[in-house]
């Protein structure tokens, strides 16, 4: 995409340097008086806004298309980045409540295990003698 730019900034600099150097040397050996040369300055001025103007449109249609295209491809690379993150998160999340099921096991076969009403009783017991 790259060259593309440059190759199109080469054109349009050597389609403008070109067409400079083509005024100056018709209006250098134009044998014409001074009212018609104004008249065809103006009418190449005319030609070259035109011009000008066409290839803007072009250009600013390409570049919009180019533009589409990014944002396309950036909505779908950000779906598949969200997809994936979740698909993590969520495997994640299992390993570790797997985990804990685990380590819980162990300690509610030996009673180790307080429930929390327990651990409330026994710190409100604390608070009271203190």
């Amino acid at each position: 995409m790259n060259e593309n730019g440059g190759e199109i900034g080469a054109f349009m600099a050597g389609f403008v340097i070109g067409g400079l150097v083509g005024v100056a040397t018709a209006l250098i050996l134009a044998p014409q008086s001074g009212a018609e040369t104004r008249a065809q300055i103006a009418a190449k001025g005319d030609e070259w806004r035109r011009v000008g103007e066409e290839q803007f449109q072009e250009y600013r249609t390409h570049a919009e298309s180019t533009v589409s295209d990014v944002r396309g491809r950036a909505a779908d690379t950000s779906g598949q980045v969200q997809e994936k993150a979740r698909i993590v998160l969520d495997e994640g999340k299992s390993r570790v409540s797997k985990k804990q099921e685990n380590d819980v096991e162990p300690e509610l076969e030996s009673g180790e295990v307080t429930t929390d009403e327990e651990t409330i009783n026994n710190n409100d017991e604390g608070d009271a003698t203190g």
